[in-house]
């Protein structure tokens, strides 16, 4: 069949991604041209792919997926359909933004009515700008309703006590298996269990970036950057920790933080 939907698969569950190209592979209007379990690889795949469709899970590591789409040059940016397991405000914000999801686990029929209208889609010139709009206003539909108040300080466990650390404090967090270690300016470190997402999510974006899939820093805690071969960085802390930043948020940190 001519006119097939050239699309990308990601989510960081194996089963998922499966399940989901067992559906595509039943429909003959479908080309399946790569896969990833993380927002990165997503990142890479659609801007060396070029597909016409993304199908992208809204939480994955290193980069959710509406971070994902965000780094994606405009020129890249294919059709975007986020897959997400049910959230109220996921759903609110992409039927207000007109942008395309489906729920989890993913009902065939459903995904039909995806492709149909990534096919409508497609016959305007310029799809790629319209899709940027309609992700922005979802992305800024979706963080309102979402956001928490930010952490002032953090209880971590010492010896036998426990501390009340501000977050002001905090020089880095970097995750290890279930585990974070979150060291401070005073080069203590401090270790508990939990995921790095869920505390990003709890930390001001301002004043905390991420340098790679299990690494966030405070901006204020950064004494100089270091570049490295093939257009990483390497970031050296004020209290002397040293960590290297991943060639996607390399990508990230040079166009926030190191540009006039």
């Amino acid at each position: 069949m001519e006119n097939k939907l050239r699309i990308i698969i990601a989510d960081d569950e194996r089963p998922a991604r499966l399940f989901l190209r067992s559906l595509l592979e039943s429909f003959d209007d479908t080309e399946i041209c790569g896969e990833a379990e993380t927002g990165a690889e997503a990142v890479e795949i659609i801007e060396r792919e070029k597909p016409d469709l993304a199908l992208l899970d809204l939480q994955m590591p290193e980069a959710t997926g509406l971070e994902a789409v965000k780094l994606i040059k405009k020129k890249f940016m294919p059709l975007v359909a986020f897959v997400t397991a049910y959230d109220e405000y996921a759903v609110q914000a992409f039927q207000i933004g007109a942008v395309d999801y489906l729920l989890k686990p993913v009902d065939r029929s459903r995904l039909r009515e995806t492709l149909d209208r990534a096919h409508e889609r497609l016959e305007h010139t310029d799809f790629r700008e319209r899709e940027v709009e309609r992700i922005h206003a979802a992305t800024s539909v979706y963080e309102e309703t979402t956001r928490e108040p930010f952490l002032e300080r953090i209880p971590l466990k010492h010896r036998d006590a426990i501390v009340l650390v501000p977050v002001g404090e905090i020089a880095a967090i970097v995750a290890d298996a279930e585990l974070l270690h979150i060291t401070t300016v005073d080069d203590m470190t401090y270790t508990i269990n939990f995921r790095l997402k869920d505390l990003e999510a709890r930390l001001d974006s301002q004043k905390f970036v991420r340098l790679s899939r299990g690494t966030i820093v405070n901006l204020e805690m950064i004494s100089h950057v270091v570049p490295q071969p093939g257009g990483t960085y390497n970031v050296s802390l004020k209290n002397n920790q040293q960590l290297n930043v991943s060639r996607l948020q390399s990508r990230v940190f040079r166009q926030q933080y190191l540009r006039m």
